[in-house]
């Protein structure tokens, strides 16, 4: 897909991080923007601040937990503009700790949103946008489902989110395979940031009642949030950026997308030691300051 003037985007998690500068770049290219967030008020404000710049926007509230409110979400879009070209599957969470410790309201909230989310984006727009290619012998469209490099390698105290992500990066793979199977007008890529400034190390602010931790953290908890805090609030490459890379691997239809390429060593040692059976290598072993100060922070919690 080359061609974004007058098509039509849907972006959930749209209201901020990664999602608003999706939007902002689809609305320079002359694209209608269709966002969807759980966060009502930001949803509100970045349709304003979106519109205020020229931008057709149709903005609606959807935790991507459910399925039917992504139905609606679907069902808003055709409603509104006939066909949908381009899809971000974007809304995500984070949670760490050490993976025993992690309640099930953690695993339902992570995987609720950070794969379930995905899932219904794949299960309801692919259909939707097979049905516009069939409609529309010109038809192009795209799908890029957002991972993260943890996805592809698994840091400790990381668990629950490493669960979600690999699954994730599964389910674009095989979506890419289904899509080529059936010769369908329609790209898919994998989007798989490191550490980028985008908010979501601070997801826990909408974590909905239904899933609300019902404890105090625990040490692994604490010691893992303040290591995100502080690898995110370093990160060197901006959301916005990101969002320039994923456009170009659009264009180029480039499945796998990097944020950090460099981080790819890990990856690969990873993969090696799955080939020669070894044990897992240390993901932080170019990075120990990182795995020192989850250790740190674990013996000051039981101190």
């Amino acid at each position: 897909m080359d061609n974004f003037h007058g098509k039509v985007v849907v972006i959930t998690g749209g209201a901020g991080g990664l999602g608003l500068e999706f939007a902002k770049l689809a609305a320079g290219l002359g694209m209608k923007l269709v966002l969807a967030d759980v966060q009502r008020d930001a949803l509100d404000t970045a349709k304003a601040a979106l519109e205020a710049a020229g931008a057709d926007v149709l903005a609606l509230p959807c935790d991507v937990r459910k399925s039917e409110q992504v139905q609606a979400l679907a069902d808003a879009a055709m409603a509104r503009h006939g066909a949908v070209h381009l899809l971000f599957n974007n809304a995500g969470v984070g949670s760490g700790g050490l993976i025993w410790e992690n309640s099930e309201a953690d695993w339902e909230w992570v995987l609720g949103v950070n794969l379930w989310g995905v899932i219904h984006g794949v299960r309801i727009f692919t259909k939707l946008m097979l049905d516009c290619a069939k409609a529309d012998p010109a038809y192009r469209g795209h799908i890029v489902n957002t991972a993260s490099m943890a996805g592809l390698q698994n840091a400790p105290a990381m668990g629950v989110y490493n669960v979600s992500k690999h699954a994730v990066v599964s389910l674009a793979e095989t979506l890419y395979h289904d899509l080529q199977l059936v010769g369908a007008p329609i790209g898919t890529s994998v989007l798989c940031p490191y550490f980028v400034p985008t908010g979501i190390h601070q997801s826990q602010r909408n974590r909905p009642d239904d899933v609300r931790a019902s404890a105090r953290p625990t040490a692994s908890q604490r010691a893992s949030q303040a290591m995100t805090d502080k690898a995110v609030a370093a990160g060197k490459i901006s959301a916005a950026q990101v969002a320039a890379i994923t456009f170009d691997a659009i264009r180029a239809g480039q499945f796998y997308i990097y944020s950090h390429p460099q981080a790819l060593g890990g990856v690969q040692e990873q993969m090696q030691a799955i080939i020669t059976q070894n044990n897992p290598p240390d993901p932080y072993r170019a990075a120990p300051h990182i795995r020192d100060m989850l250790r740190a922070g674990l013996k000051d919690g039981q101190g």
